[in-house]
């Protein structure tokens, strides 16, 4: 079996494979779309073939500025395959050994969407179970299962409590407050960083990731209580399809106290007044303070996400 990337002259033939799992996966038309953004690039998609027939097929997705992909978005293996974790594992690793040789600076992670309550359907289980055991052999050996919720303009902004005033503020600023509530924090990427490169490296790194998306930097947002104590920071932000939370926190001193409903609302309210239509965010399924906030802000869940990536 041969593994390899792709040339614009395989398109039919990665177009034709089909994922017919109950899993994440991502159409044809998506993928042409999103192709001609860049998003999707031959370099990026890879295949497995054995006589001229495709077996696997990996997906990788990256903005359309990006130099490398960040995610692999569809694995797919041929069903008649006898191993096809295996097969899958093995185009996984081919890919990611060929992003670093191109300079990617760390291996893009592995992104399966699934429908809540997915443990209880046998077939939707299958169907993570051979990608989970293939994306496990590759190296992508860190898992997180991640909610993922939703706003729209019928579910109404959530109102604060009037208790705090949110105010711009320096890079500086912000990046002392993204250092002082990663201490105790319940989100595992927030947790990672400062184990695997110590707390300022680790902050600044959770910094830059936020100054690249594509949000503005101006709608960043430090807060504080009357008497001009630090409470936390708010950071409205954006993905290329839509507006989203991106990144609140409490100082961990003032944390138990109500003041994430007041983050939370600010941030839907400033995209709110944007004119947004669909404000999404995730937290991971073990945060559930965070995702109790989002319910009670009336945020709805419309899928689950099992992430792979490499250790730090």
């Amino acid at each position: 079996m041969h593994f390899r990337s792709t040339t614009p002259s395989d398109l039919p033939r990665v177009l034709a494979c089909e994922v017919r799992e109950p899993i994440g996966s991502i159409s044809a038309d998506r993928y042409l779309a999103e192709a001609a953004d860049g998003m999707y690039r031959p370099e990026w998609t890879w295949i497995a073939e054995r006589d001229d027939r495709v077996l696997a097929r990996a997906l990788w997705w990256g903005p359309t500025d990006s130099a490398h992909p960040a995610a692999l978005d569809c694995l797919y293996v041929d069903p008649t395959v006898a191993d096809r974790a295996s097969v899958g594992a093995e185009l996984i690793a081919a890919s990611l050994r060929a992003f670093a040789a191109a300079g990617a600076e760390r291996p893009p992670l592995y992104n399966v969407t699934l429908t809540e309550g997915w443990r209880a359907d046998a077939a939707v289980s299958a169907a993570l179970a051979w990608r989970r055991e293939a994306a496990l052999a590759a190296g992508l050996s860190h898992e997180v299962e991640r909610l993922r919720f939703e706003w729209s303009p019928d579910l109404g902004v959530p109102i604060g409590s009037g208790r705090l005033t949110f105010t711009e503020a320096d890079d500086a600023a912000f990046l002392a407050v993204f250092g002082r509530i990663a201490e105790g924090s319940l989100d595992a990427e927030t947790r990672r960083g400062p184990a695997a490169y110590g707390p300022e490296a680790a902050a600044r790194k959770e910094m830059d990731f936020y100054l690249d998306c594509p949000g503005e930097r101006d709608w960043w947002r430090l807060a504080h209580t009357a008497d001009g104590t630090l409470v936390g920071l708010a950071i409205p932000s954006a993905t290329p399809y839509h507006p989203n939370v991106g990144y609140l926190g409490v100082v961990p001193e003032l944390r138990g106290r109500g003041y994430v409903a007041d983050l939370l609302a600010e941030i839907t309210r400033l995209h709110a007044d944007r004119g947004a239509e669909v404000i999404t965010a995730t937290t991971d399924m073990t945060n559930a303070p965070m995702a109790a906030a989002f319910r009670r802000a009336g945020y709805r869940t419309t899928q689950v996400r099992m992430i792979f990536s490499a250790p730090e």
